[in-house]
């Protein structure tokens, strides 16, 4: 049993997840360990220094240099936990990602956007190659602002208000961003979070190893209804997710050419 189980925490469902779980364990453990050692001392010192008629003032102070090694120790404890666990962890996560996920051509990726407050989801359709998006074409049909006259946007589509979909057992490279204020994109058992920063799309990664229903939700207050800022991914059978992309990337396709005849043919008016 680990100490993680006490705080109900949902089971991890991600291959790097393991690693993230022990750290927290051991950070928790020496939690415990404090919290204790902090709990002993709070009681001494109510019963050493409980107020006594005949208690005398001490003008000298403390002469002893225990509080001294006890700052030293308590950071060391803190190098070590940054430099042994914090540090190697992020450096093989980053380490990983630059050498064999951003080379996977295959390995599926989706735009995060964030927006008050809800998810937008923006797939790049069969041809793997995001449009170009601009927030000034931002309208009530157009939700991210995809540039209609970018080729590289003809077959992309967007999943809003609806699942996040992910194939099983492959890497994963969601590219985060907002529209409006701060959010923070997390997904618990997969034991991932990012801040979404208007303006700047940062890449982040996962392999989900089970197939799973499970929910999204924004951990960075970002207004009123900011506990109303839910979703779901789904981690489904790569054959399924496969075709299902490029389903949807054909009726977007079709659509866009559809809507690029509907202008051509009122340009010629």
């Amino acid at each position: 049993m680990s100490i993680l189980d006490l705080f109900a925490i949902p089971g991890n469902s991600a291959e790097h997840g393991g690693q993230v779980d022990q750290m927290n364990a051991v950070i928790h453990w020496l939690m415990l360990v404090l919290f204790i050692g902090w709990t002993v001392y709070f009681f001494v010192a109510i019963i050493k220094f409980w107020h006594k008629n005949t208690a005398k003032a001490s003008y000298t102070g403390v002469k002893s240099h225990v509080s001294t090694h006890l700052e030293i120790g308590v950071i060391i404890v803190e190098a070590v936990f940054l430099l042994g666990f914090a540090f190697p962890l992020w450096a093989e996560r980053t380490d990983t990602f630059e050498r064999v996920v951003a080379n996977d051509k295959d390995a599926p990726r989706v735009r995060v956007i964030g927006r008050q407050y809800s998810w937008v989801y923006h797939y790049p359709g069969n041809d793997g190659i995001f449009g170009r998006t601009d927030n000034s074409l931002i309208d009530g049909e157009n939700q991210i602002g995809i540039d209609p006259d970018d080729v590289n946007g003809y077959d992309d589509f967007l999943v809003a208000n609806g699942a996040l979909r992910l194939p099983v057992n492959r890497n994963s490279i969601l590219q985060v961003t907002s529209l409006d204020v701060i959010h923070n994109f997390a997904i618990v058992p997969m034991r991932i979070q990012q801040d979404c920063i208007p303006g700047k799309e940062i890449p982040m990664w996962f392999k989900p190893v089970e197939k799973i229903d499970t929910f999204v939700v924004c951990a960075q207050l970002c207004g009123e209804a900011h506990a109303n800022m839910k979703g779901a991914l789904e981690v489904i059978d790569g054959k399924e997710y496969y075709a299902w992309v490029k389903q949807r990337s054909e009726d977007a396709a079709q659509k866009s050419q559809e809507r690029r005849g509907t202008t051509v043919q009122t340009a010629s008016r």
